[in-house]
């Protein structure tokens, strides 16, 4: 049999049954729709919070006090943590391979400028949080490098701050309460958005010392430190460690390299992204149930047309390949119209709702389209065996 003719007849069936190859195509389609929809919103939910959490950089490490453990009985005096200072701090910045450290407190207070109150986030930081947290000033200057014991009442305004209190004033040199407190305006930060729920333009930024004061709080509640890119992260961990415990005297505090909590982080999204195209993916399933349904029942109805070809003298192996090229041409065809629906509702829901973060993973498209053939291939091993056996004088005595 030629190829010409093979192809002819693999497609002549769709003609004569158009409503059963749309229909058994529907439910492949329906099938791929479901996987690549399901995936484009996991793989943006994942691109989404990874770029929440890398925003500010990679080679950080955040210091918290008190160590991460579980232990049991009394442990007495042995029990409590020594705070986290801004001594501890200071000597930080003298480790090898450490760039830039910022010492963090937050809390809440009244603000009150022109007449004007809003109670807001207060974080109080040291000269290189711009360096650290990869943000910048947009007008003015942040807070100086002062002496942490004699730290002076500057303020540094976030945008949304800015705008609530200084509206069509320039803010620059002007004064501002904070909790009581009066604070010189130095400087006004970059609009930066939201992370993680916290919004970084309704912040003012203080001197960590004096917010130390202001919370009446005996120690930092992190301290933020990047390294050197180039620099091992192992190197950078045991030199922060060791410090500490020399100046603590024990390990009572926790270290959290981003660089970790990144991969651990995307490890995780990669099993739900997995699990969710997965649970799309059962679809496909019920689509080849589908597909071996209808080319048993066209096995049955074409039982003269394979006699025929039989006494014609197609062989086995011709009569195989028709109906198994039929099968995947159907899922490969049901395929192609899933993935192009998938992507088409995938970017309608993007652009109806705008926070939806959408990304149509490309590997998972095809991984799709391929696993579609597939099915179709396997579902149709079967009917297509039957007929390829079939007895050339019996399959003629049906007509």
């Amino acid at each position: 049999m030629r190829l010409p003719d093979l192809i002819r007849l693999t497609t002549s069936s769709f003609i004569a049954y158009p409503m059963r190859s749309f229909l058994t195509g529907l439910g492949i389609a329906i099938g791929i729709t479901a996987v690549i929809l399901l995936t484009s919103i996991g793989e943006g939910l994942h691109q989404f919070i990874l770029a929440e959490f890398s925003q500010f950089g990679t080679n950080l490490i955040a210091i918290q006090p008190g160590k991460t453990q579980t232990q049991g009985g009394n442990v007495g005096m042995f029990g409590s943590v020594r705070p986290l200072s801004l001594d501890d701090a200071q000597a930080l910045r003298r480790l090898p391979y450490i760039e830039h450290v910022n010492p963090s407190i937050q809390g809440n207070a009244e603000l009150r400028a022109n007449d004007k109150s809003r109670r807001t986030t207060v974080f109080g930081a040291g000269h290189d949080l711009v360096n650290v947290l990869n943000v910048s000033v947009q007008s003015g200057q942040f807070l100086p490098d002062d002496d942490p014991s004699q730290a002076r009442a500057f303020v540094v305004l976030g945008s949304k701050v800015r705008q609530e209190l200084f509206n069509g004033i320039n803010p620059l040199g002007s004064y501002l309460r904070v909790g009581g407190q009066r604070y010189r305006v130095i400087g006004v930060m970059q609009p930066k958005g939201q992370m993680l729920g916290f919004d970084m333009d309704d912040t003012v930024f203080i001197p960590a010392a004096r917010a130390l004061e202001l919370f009446n709080r005996p120690g930092l509640m992190e301290v933020q430190i990047s390294y050197q890119p180039n620099a091992k992260l192992d190197n950078v961990v045991a030199g922060i460690t060791a410090l500490l415990k020399e100046r603590h005297g024990r390990e009572d505090f926790t270290l959290i390299p981003q660089e970790k909590a990144l991969e651990v982080l995307g490890s995780v999204l990669n099993i739900i992204t997995f699990a969710v195209g997965a649970l799309g993916g059962i679809s496909l399933f019920v689509g080849g149930v589908g597909i071996l349904t209808i080319m048993t029942m066209a096995v049955t109805e074409r039982t003269a047309e394979i006699g025929l070809l039989r006494a014609l003298g197609a062989q086995e192996n011709q009569v195989l390949q028709l109906f198994l090229g039929e099968a995947m041409l159907l899922s490969a065809l049901g395929g192609l119209a899933g993935l192009l629906l998938g992507v088409g509702i995938a970017q309608a829901l993007h652009l109806l709702f705008p926070a939806l973060p959408v990304h149509t993973p490309w590997a998972f498209a095809v991984a799709a389209e391929g696993s579609a053939i597939t099915i179709g291939l396997l579902a149709g091993v079967m009917p297509a065996r039957r007929a390829a056996r079939l007895d050339p004088v019996e399959a003629l005595r049906t007509e």
